[in-house]
């Protein structure tokens, strides 16, 4: 969900960024031509709670129903519910909207975790190491490094994230880096082990993110070179 207000402007230099990958990785520099400027935009920052409640809702569901859920449950309490009024909700009224039980109890346990101060509040947790925040925020039933990956990639504007566990990241890698033959697409066992993205990826630092961002968009190139 994109909420409402001016997009915030990135906590890093993206030419500074550029300019650092396509000196350290002439193949992700290749890339990086092919795919043109650096877009990502950061929606105006929402608390940790609100960003992993989002989380939640969206894992293991298509984007459109997902979505969906998400409305039913903003427009039952008139937009993100506080972290004891989610804590105090029935159950029935979240299956209701459309929300699993284990999802209902990962809900509740954020909530829970908000409120005795587990999960940090925004000012607090721009203050925080990357490697702090996956600590803490995967204390967080349901909520996996993955989950807190892409909150510092996409919500915060972390530089320096790496989701090599990703399966988008890990074909881009696939497609960039390895010698895959045209005349099949793309298979399982084409697609690199985690360590290995990781290992190339040291190079990339400390603008591992902005190489990820590029890794899904190539990605998108193979969706429109496979479609022609």
């Amino acid at each position: 969900m994109v909420h409402a207000g001016r997009r915030r402007k990135l906590p890093f230099d993206p030419d500074e960024a550029l300019a650092h990958l396509r000196a350290k990785d002439a193949k992700l520099g290749a890339l990086i031509d092919r795919v043109g400027a650096f877009t990502l935009q950061l929606s105006p920052a929402p608390s940790p709670f609100e960003s992993l409640l989002e989380s939640i809702l969206y894992q293991q569901l298509h984007a459109k129903a997902a979505a969906t859920i998400h409305r039913r449950v903003r427009e039952y309490y008139g937009g993100d519910p506080a972290p004891q009024t989610l804590i105090d909700t029935p159950d029935e009224v979240l299956r209701a909207a459309g929300v699993s039980g284990n999802k209902a109890k990962a809900l509740k346990d954020l909530a829970a975790r908000t409120l005795d101060g587990t999960v940090p509040s925004h000012a607090a947790i721009v203050k925080m190491t990357d490697a702090d925040i996956v600590e803490r925020l995967t204390e967080v039933r349901g909520i996996g490094p993955w989950s807190v990956e892409m909150l510092l990639i996409f919500r915060m504007g972390r530089p320096d994230v790496l989701p090599a566990t990703d399966y988008g990241v890990r074909k881009g890698y696939a497609l960039t880096f390895q010698r895959v033959p045209k005349a099949r697409a793309l298979a399982a066992e084409d697609l690199p082990k985690p360590d290995v993205v990781f290992k190339r990826g040291l190079r990339w630092a400390p603008f591992r993110s902005v190489a990820s961002w590029y890794l899904w968009r190539a990605c998108d190139l193979a969706k429109v070179t496979s479609a022609a």
